[in-house]
């Protein structure tokens, strides 16, 4: 005996429904582009070197600062995406984003812009009016550079690096403590070698397809970004390996040098041999060595830092 099941075209037009707002709602989660948020961990490292990650109150500050520049920086990606819509329909790999795909409009993507920036800027005023300031400065930036910065040599790369600083400064603005200049500088350095490798798989990817390719490019050949990179990573380890003399009250903190130095020589491996260095996030999120190397790098600075506090 076989048993036929009726559907009604109420329902099959109320599942028709449910299945596209299930759709709308992953593109719009694609469009805020989670996987970025990870550059925004930068954000406790105040939290952390200034000896408060066990103040539950800043904790909470830390937080809530962390969620916000969340969704300011999607903010930044959705304007981003309306600007480039044109350009992205003819890269090979970001033609498939929700906006150049045609999935989301650009009214849609318009109204859910106006919400997270006006939640995103709630967040920020509610912590302190320093933190909100240093919130409408990182916007600004990253609006000047979806609009004009990208577009100029040298100038794009550091529009990068200021953002990834904004981000560190932001995070001491959050709960009212001063950030070693140190650690700054690293910082900046750090964000410059990311922005060099960055714009050098560009550079390979425009010679492998010439289809598209952003003007600047031009102005970046592959040889010249390896000597910028050089110049950077010497700097950055050298730095780095100064700021552990006046990170902790012992020199222990000179312990996690080798971390840095393979943290840095595994991405350049990476970048050279597998082609990931256009996308940081994928190397943080998917690479085992680099992901357990920042692990540990976190784990002794903490012990070392909080040792000699307890001291």
């Amino acid at each position: 005996m076989y048993v036929t099941e009726i559907i009604s075209p109420a329902r099959l037009s109320c599942n028709e429904s449910v299945m596209t707002m299930t759709f709308k709602a992953a593109d719009i989660l694609l469009l805020l582009r989670p996987r970025q948020w990870t550059k925004n961990l930068l954000l406790f490292a105040g939290l952390i070197f200034s000896l408060n990650l066990f103040k539950l109150n800043l904790l909470l500050d830390s937080l809530i600062a962390f969620v916000s520049f969340c969704l300011l920086s999607s903010c930044v990606y959705i304007v981003n995406d309306i600007v480039d819509i044109e350009e992205d329909r003819k890269h090979p790999r970001k033609r498939h984003r929700p906006l150049a795909a045609g999935k989301i409009g650009i009214r849609q993507a318009a109204g859910v812009l106006i919400i997270l920036l006006l939640v995103s800027l709630f967040l920020a005023w509610s912590i302190n009016t320093l933190f909100l300031v240093m919130g409408l400065i990182y916007f600004a930036l990253c609006l000047a550079y979806s609009l004009w910065l990208k577009y100029t040599v040298i100038l794009d790369v550091f529009a990068i690096a200021f953002g990834f600083l904004l981000r560190a400064a932001a995070g001491g603005a959050a709960i009212n403590v001063e950030i070693s200049p140190w650690l700054l500088v690293c910082t900046l350095l750090l964000a410059l070698f990311l922005a060099l490798t960055k714009r050098r798989q560009e550079s390979i990817n425009l010679e492998d397809n010439g289809k598209w390719h952003r003007k600047v490019l031009e102005h970046y050949p592959v040889q010249y970004l390896d000597q910028l990179i050089s110049i950077v990573t010497a700097a950055t380890i050298l730095a780095y390996s100064l700021y552990t003399f006046t990170a902790s009250r012992s020199s222990l903190y000179m312990l996690t040098i080798p971390f840095v130095i393979y943290g840095i020589f595994r991405y350049l491996y990476l970048v050279h041999n597998e082609k990931l260095g256009e996308n940081p996030e994928e190397i943080l999120l998917r690479d085992t060595p680099t992901l357990v190397n920042i692990i540990l790098w976190a784990l002794v600075s903490i012990f070392i830092l909080y040792l000699d506090w307890l001291r």
